[in-house]
């Protein structure tokens, strides 16, 4: 089973970074819908990276919802606000028509969620280096 959290952390990790590098570039509206979609991508490696390392933990979830609050209250997440806003986000995203959301979710990613999210990338990271350690 660390074998699996290993790899879902390592995916998530990938997402993260692509997801950096396109925020890092955008400089036209193909650029932020291009980061928008990296974030999509990102949001479920997350969501899933915590469902199982928190399944690792024995602890059951099911839903993005479910994933984020179990992980809060075990404290992997700093705010769950923050997360619960950017589950928001994310599901808005699949159905944006509009220039105006589109452009308030891109300076979210960029100003709140990216930090947010390094700190949840390295707080797996870091539980799964203990865990290592213990073996």
């Amino acid at each position: 089973m660390e074998e699996k959290v290993k790899y879902a952390v390592e995916k998530f990790t990938n997402g993260f970074e692509k997801l950096k590098e396109a925020i890092q570039e955008a400089k036209d509206d193909l650029d932020k819908d291009g980061a928008i979609q990296r974030f999509e991508f990102t949001f479920e490696l997350l969501w899933k990276a915590l469902k199982i390392f928190l399944e690792y933990q024995g602890i059951a979830v099911n839903t993005p919802r479910e994933s984020l609050k179990e992980a809060f209250r075990i404290n992997l997440l700093g705010d769950e606000e923050v997360f619960l806003k950017m589950l928001e986000d994310k599901n808005k995203t699949s159905h944006i028509y509009d220039e105006e959301t589109s452009q308030e979710i891109f300076e979210r990613i960029k100003t709140a969620y990216l930090q947010s999210i390094e700190k949840v990338l390295a707080n797996l990271q870091g539980k799964l280096i203990i865990n290592h350690e213990k073996v």
